[in-house]
């Protein structure tokens, strides 16, 4: 018999490892941010409370490997000062401080000017419509690798929902769970239903994975408190006055977001959808304390009445209450499905975390105000809207690779859901069908899509095949069709993706 050699023994082993790895990650389902979706939310569910409320302090940690490579940078870029290259001549410009004329350009070493050459003739594409920017960065040294009109404010679509996610996760962390809560009333007999602005809330009885607050549990526990107490008839009133301004969208009414209410079940949903263009209910805060109502019925609980607005005291001792996903999950959710409905709830909980109103007005106040003061230059920028729906939305193609840059930061875990949440080309989300197969992109690339008649944009990040973490954001406008957009703004991506 002839002997096994030691190192086919060891291969062997690897492979066979692989082997059970991938069929037990096939079989226990998708992960997120290195955690299985459904072991999250069980976990969280064995907690009356709903899991950890943000209150612990505690913060994510930055990728294991992140501290290791990164370290060596800044004494990496001392040593070549010293030796009298210094890093605007050695590593290229700084963002933002390029020429603005629209030609797009490189830095100057050999790798970074055939991704300057690979992706001029792609911008330039005709399917691009009439103003194209572009901005691709090095995110751990920020050092600029192309760019095109960097600085040229743009209406950006979905993509603004990158600045969303940094601004409300740097107001309230990744831990922070919004709370849904039932309060005795003024009145005798009475009940409020108290909207905390949970973007997550469902009244479905058997809820969606990665699911957040459930009125359902909501109503369990509200009866089982309210039996204890020797009552089984009730009036209930609602609160959702955490927010304030219209509740409209100023697209008017439109199946791509609900009326903005604190308190929605389903997102006004009236169907079964869980993501995507749906009827909304004209009046969500309604539609979900009547539901609420047939949930306490359903529990031995008489509602006597309709239910009607009411304030609840701002010292009262709630009786019951069910907790959002946390706020990381729900970012992530927002960007992986171009969710609006959550984009906008995040956008005026931002607002609320800063002082501002709970509005339109106040949430792009708060935007732009927590973006500054992550030292992000929002000169030329306007946050009309959390979601991108809103034309008169601003930013440039360089605030959002500079976000993205900020979000990889290993000094900023607390951001890290931005860059966890972007959908995956040919994968997930609304790059499932786009990059896929052979395309160099595909698995690489994690982009944010954005989309509106005429409006074009993508912005995310790729690993290169040199290694380097890139950022890279571009915007078209005035483009003649969609489908030709995003075919060209792929190709972008996939040059950033391959380009050596």
């Amino acid at each position: 018999m002839p002997l096994v050699k030691t190192w086919q023994l060891i291969a062997a082993s690897a492979v066979a490892g692989l082997v059970l790895s991938a069929a037990t990650v096939s079989v226990t389902g998708p992960w997120d941010s290195g955690q299985r979706k459904a072991e999250r939310d069980r976990a969280a569910s064995w907690s009356r409370m709903g899991g950890v409320d943000h209150g612990s302090g505690r913060l994510p940690e930055a990728a294991p490997s992140a501290p290791g490579v990164l370290s060596g940078l800044p004494a990496a870029l001392q040593a070549e000062k010293q030796a009298g290259n210094p890093l605007g001549e050695q590593a290229g410009r700084q963002p933002g401080t390029g020429t603005g004329t629209g030609e797009g350009t490189g830095t100057g070493s050999g790798s970074d000017d055939a991704l300057a050459e690979a992706l001029r003739p792609l911008l330039a594409d005709p399917a691009l419509g009439t103003l194209r920017t572009a901005s691709v960065i090095d995110t751990a040294t920020g050092r600029v690798l192309y760019e095109a009109k960097p600085r040229e404010p743009m209406t950006p679509a979905s993509t603004v929902k990158i600045a969303t996610a940094t601004a409300v996760l740097a107001a309230l962390g990744p831990e922070h769970r919004f709370r849904t809560t039932v309060t005795p009333g003024a009145a005798p007999g009475q009940i409020i239903l108290v909207g905390g602005g949970d973007p997550s809330l469902t009244a479905r009885k058997k809820p969606p994975a990665g699911s957040g607050g459930s009125l359902v549990a909501l109503a369990a526990d509200t009866a089982q408190a309210l039996k204890a107490a020797g009552t089984d008839s009730v009036s209930l009133g609602y609160d959702d006055s955490l927010y304030s301004g219209p509740a409209r969208h100023p697209i008017g009414l439109n199946p791509n977001v609900a009326p903005l209410s604190a308190l929605t079940a389903d997102e006004g949903r009236l169907n079964d959808s869980l993501s995507g263009p749906a009827d909304r209910s004209e009046d969500p805060s309604g539609d979900t304390a009547r539901a609420f109502a047939g949930l306490l019925a359903d529990r031995g609980i008489k509602v006597t009445g309709a239910p009607a607005k009411a304030r609840a005291a701002a010292d009262a001792e709630p009786l019951a209450t069910t907790l959002s996903t946390p706020l990381g999950g729900l970012v992530e959710r927002m960007l992986t499905n171009s969710d609006n409905d959550i984009a906008e709830a995040l956008a005026r909980q931002s607002a609320l975390a800063s002082g501002q109103p709970g509005s339109f007005e106040g949430a792009g106040k708060a935007v732009a105000a927590k973006l500054a003061s992550l030292g992000i230059d929002t000169t030329g920028s306007r946050f009309a809207d959390g979601s991108g729906l809103d034309r008169s939305d601003k930013v440039s193609a360089g605030l959002l690779t500079a976000l993205l840059a900020k979000a990889a930061d290993p000094q900023r875990p607390e951001l890290r859901p931005v860059l966890t949440g972007l959908p995956v080309a040919g994968f997930s989300g609304t790059l499932r069908g786009r990059n896929s197969g052979g395309s160099p992109a595909a698995g690489l690339v994690r982009a944010k899509t954005g989309t509106l008649s005429g409006v074009n944009s993508l912005a995310g990040t790729v690993v290169d095949p040199s290694g380097r973490l890139l950022a890279f954001a571009f915007l078209a406008a005035n483009t003649p069709g969609p489908e030709g957009a995003e075919k060209a703004l792929d190709k972008l991506a996939a040059a950033v993706a391959g380009t050596r």
